[in-house]
């Protein structure tokens, strides 16, 4: 089994490719389990957020892991080949050092993608599919991720995507107090978007999740109230502001209920966040005129504040990362002369009982002990001595100097001496 990483980011697909790849949270337990029982890999753990899709894996064959996922998502592998990057096993810990450290992310140095890559991780273990390489992985990365933030600067000033999303808002109305906000979804992501703009003290804060008590939860915290999903069409006029994060597999906003909300709300301009991946409105709402929509990717630009001092801080961070992987490369060389190790002892207590049992007959017989106890040690002697010796006498060029160096760094021999 070799480990292995694939997957597309922010950095290599545009939303409309990573949207087709997403694993929301109630599907991943089975594309995991769906994973490990086709046999394309024998642990397996997949990271989804709204900036990427990565599988991490044990694999013997790395080529069937990357068609399972086309066949998953139903998408042809020669239309995903040039979004996609695949990494060996020192390149897969560097990645995933990096990006639990907050060197990929689209806000460098931010910290939630370490969060979502523990729930990540926690998902593979329930279901079963986080062995020991992906499991000493992690674990590795969780502690390089805490060394980076504890010994560098790379999280300093950051704008996080939450903060970004008031910045934004910010460019189309004077100020939030006198606006009316609604988020839609009640999950991780909105309650820190919600949060931001809490601060801004908005007129009226409203919560739409498709469980009702979930959302007047997450409500009370800010003040506000709640509704359902099925409330949307006649709620939707009344708001300045929408911003929405749902695990839906369908938009839930589409261009005919924006134009119906538009008209009513006789043009004034709504700016719509949409956070979600897939995503939650339809592309087509943003040609409505009045209606600011924006994407992940959009906030981008916001999020550059800063950088160029975090930029600094992120050369100590790799230089940490660097000689991180190095350590977890070794860990991983050294487990792969295992079985190697195991057969040597296998052979080497074969030859031990062979001999031993010798002995005991001759004993039995009456023999000298003295000459038993002499004959056991020769043929121990002979018997282990005999392979090396025989693969010397073989070899010849550069294989038998390279058995001479084997052997006496082996045996700590100096002939020269």
């Amino acid at each position: 089994m070799h480990l292995v990483a694939f997957g597309l980011n922010h950095q290599t697909a545009p939303l409309s490719v990573r949207e087709k790849l997403a694993f929301p949270a109630e599907v991943l337990p089975g594309a995991l389990e769906s994973l490990v029982n086709s046999d394309a890999a024998g642990e397996a753990a997949i990271v989804s957020t709204c900036n990427r899709t990565e599988i991490y894996c044990a694999s013997h064959n790395p080529q069937a892991a990357l068609e399972w996922l086309s066949q998953f998502h139903g998408l042809p592998l020669e239309e995903l080949t040039p979004y996609l990057y695949q990494l060996d096993a020192a390149a897969a810990a560097r990645h995933a050092f990096r990006v639990a450290s907050g060197l990929d992310s689209m806000v460098l140095g931010e910290t939630q993608i370490l969060g979502q890559i523990k729930d990540a991780v926690r998902a593979a273990e329930q279901s079963g599919t986080l062995g020991t390489q992906l499991n000493a992985l992690f674990q590795k990365t969780f502690a390089v991720a805490k060394e980076v933030r504890s010994k560098t600067a790379v999280g300093a000033n950051s704008v996080s995507m939450s903060a970004a999303a008031v910045k934004l808002a910010e460019q189309i109305f004077p100020t939030i107090r006198e606006l009316k906000v609604l988020f839609i979804g009640a999950g991780e992501m909105i309650e820190l978007v919600a949060t931001h703009f809490a601060a801004r003290s908005p007129s009226c804060i409203t919560v739409a999740n498709r469980t009702l008590e979930r959302g007047e939860k997450l409500a009370e915290r800010f003040g506000g109230n709640a509704i359902t999903l099925s409330d949307l069409p006649e709620a939707l006029p009344r708001y300045d502001v929408v911003v929405t994060s749902t695990a839906s597999q369908l938009p839930i906003l589409g261009k005919g209920l924006m134009e119906r909300a538009i008209k009513i709300r006789r043009h004034r301009p709504v700016f719509m966040l949409d956070l979600a991946v897939p995503r939650d409105i339809e592309a087509e709402v943003g040609e409505l005129d009045d209606v600011f929509l924006y994407t992940v990717d959009d906030i981008a630009s916001v999020v550059e504040v800063g950088r160029e001092a975090r930029q600094l801080a992120a050369e100590e961070a790799e230089a940490i990362i660097q000689a991180r992987v190095q350590e977890f490369v070794a860990w991983l060389k050294r487990r792969e002369t295992v079985p190697l190790i195991r057969s040597l002892r296998d052979e080497a207590e074969r030859v031990r009982r062979h001999a031993l049992d010798a002995a005991h007959k001759q004993l039995a017989r009456g023999e000298d002990p003295a000459k038993v106890l002499e004959a056991l040690s020769q043929q121990l002697t002979n018997k282990l001595m005999h392979p090396p010796t025989q693969a010397l006498s073989a070899g010849h060029g550069a294989e038998h100097d390279a058995l001479v160096h084997a052997i006496a760094r082996l045996y700590r021999l100096h002939p020269e001496s």
